[in-house]
């Protein structure tokens, strides 16, 4: 597998090397620096010429560094020659910025998109965008894998046998219900309401969660308020204090940790999307989608169908 060669840039080094040892080969050798101004510098130490490059960076926080730095590294694979450039994006950043909530609103998901294609980068490759309709911001091929399935695995024999899945709000009704059939479990919805910029409340449950334990379900945990206001009114409900939560990225912001210290939570699943800072926090369970990800890279040089990945 000569032809190809795989890139990591400094978001996720863990993820990267996990990738690059499922397909049984080194990560290309590259640097990149920082400026006393703080200006990017990356510089590749082994030719591209003609081969297929695959960069991996999730735009994870600081997130404009994370993206400029993308940029940086696929215009010095175009400008050395290389035949085609995808860049895997475990976590998109600017997601949520999928549409005007206001006349004077930058779209920046659609922005950034733009920005990836003028770059030279031919295929991004994603995890479970924000906004599905994101990938219609593109003129390039996008392909937005699932972490559903890998985190089906490694929830099974840890939920009880009654549990019943939480979508946190209408957005996440199709995930919830992937992980309902994936876990043989029905689903319920929460309904929620906007009180401020800043704040919403859960106006109405959508099923039944008496005496049950919950699996609530999100695409990402950033600061842990929806998960927060979610658990309050499932127990409200009558829902039984035992709580699990899985998401596919973990930011974990703002106080997040404060926010998730619910005694009712019994563990947090997330990928390795996002590098985590928080390595003492017992129950965080962090599953890897490196097998994921490089079954999809096998597909792509192979020219496979990623169709056969679910």
């Amino acid at each position: 597998m000569e032809h190809f060669i795989l890139f990591a840039g400094t978001a996720n080094p863990g993820l990267a090397k996990a990738i690059a040892r499922q397909l049984n080969i080194s990560l290309g050798e590259c640097v990149s620096e920082r400026f006393p101004d703080g200006e990017v510098a990356v510089r590749l130490l082994e030719s591209v010429r003609q081969k297929s490059v695959f960069l991996i960076q999730s735009t994870s926080p600081p997130v404009n560094d994370r993206l400029v730095e993308l940029l940086a590294f696929a215009d010095a694979c175009r400008r050395a020659a290389a035949a085609r450039i995808t860049a895997i994006i475990p976590y998109f950043g600017y997601a949520r910025s999928d549409k005007r909530h206001g006349r004077r609103e930058p779209i920046a998901a659609s922005m950034v998109a733009e920005v990836l294609e003028a770059v030279g980068i031919d295929r991004v490759v994603t995890l479970d965008l924000h906004a599905p309709q994101i990938e219609g911001f593109f003129r390039i091929p996008v392909d937005s894998l699932t972490a559903v399935p890998t985190l089906c695995e490694a929830l099974r024999d840890r939920l009880p046998p009654d549990v019943v899945v939480v979508s946190p709000d209408t957005g996440r009704v199709q995930m919830a219900t992937q992980y309902a059939q994936k876990l043989d479990t029905s689903a319920v919805v929460l309904h929620k309401q906007r009180k401020s910029g800043t704040e919403t409340e859960v106006t109405r449950i959508v099923g039944d969660v008496g005496d049950r334990p919950c699996l609530i379900i999100d695409d990402m945990i950033s600061t842990g308020g929806t998960l927060a206001r979610s658990i309050e009114a499932l127990l409200n409900a009558g829902a039984r204090p035992d709580i699990t939560i899985a998401a596919t990225h973990g930011l974990f912001i703002a106080g997040a940790r404060a926010k998730l210290s619910h005694p009712s939570i019994q563990a947090i699943f997330v990928t390795d999307t996002i590098a985590t800072q928080e390595t003492d926090w017992q129950q965080l369970q962090v599953v890897s989608i490196a097998p994921l990800i490089a079954k999809a890279i096998q597909w792509f040089v192979f020219d496979g169908s990623l169709g056969d990945l679910f």
